[in-house]
């Protein structure tokens, strides 16, 4: 399970994220593309070096190793403008947004988020334009993790699970939440349950 960090900077950001990794959480995103390099270097130095292998930076990629980041995460638009990747050995994603996409790609991805599943809890009228759970009956590519990006909550995670998601990514659920612990703990037991 996933967690993808808010866009913008919000009250708390830190804590949370210090809770999210004491109750389990393996990976997080660190998706801020309005950030700076400085920005970026801080918030992870805020997070915690502790961490670093269980972040993903979204920007800024070449910082990664300075960071100890071994993890870096593309885009749609900078897969197609691929930026080299100096170490062999780092671990990359990618965003997705159809089957017919995913299919496509290059083995040397860990995994993949496809969106939006449901629609968006983060972004306003940010829906799916086809159902998802028919598209990925057509899916061929078993090399890369298919992740469920979109709409993702306690309610729908064992559906998105059954249909044919390896795995799920949060977003929305947390950081739209009044109570993102309870909510990642609800989502973190139905994944573990299933």
């Amino acid at each position: 399970m996933i967690v993808i960090s808010n866009p913008i900077a919000i009250a708390n950001e830190i804590n949370t994220i210090h809770a999210l990794f004491e109750e389990g959480m393996e990976l997080f995103h660190v998706r801020k593309p309005n950030y700076s390099e400085t920005e970026i270097k801080d918030f992870v130095a805020t997070i915690g070096l502790e961490y670093s292998q269980k972040l993903v930076l979204h920007s800024h990629h070449h910082l990664a190793e300075d960071l100890g980041i071994n993890r870096i995460h593309f885009t749609e638009k900078a897969r197609t403008n691929p930026i080299r990747v100096s170490n062999p050995d780092r671990i990359i994603s990618t965003s997705i947004h159809s089957i017919n996409e995913f299919n496509s790609l290059s083995n040397h991805y860990e995994y993949a988020f496809l969106s939006p599943v449901f629609s968006s809890i983060s972004k306003e009228n940010y829906a799916p334009k086809t159902d998802l759970f028919e598209e990925i009956k057509k899916r061929t590519n078993f090399n890369t993790q298919l992740v469920a990006l979109g709409g993702v909550s306690a309610a729908n995670v064992k559906q998105t699970l059954e249909k044919g998601f390896d795995a799920i990514a949060l977003l929305g659920t947390i950081w739209n939440s009044e109570k993102p612990i309870k909510n990642f703990i609800l989502c973190q037991q139905i994944v573990h349950s299933f």
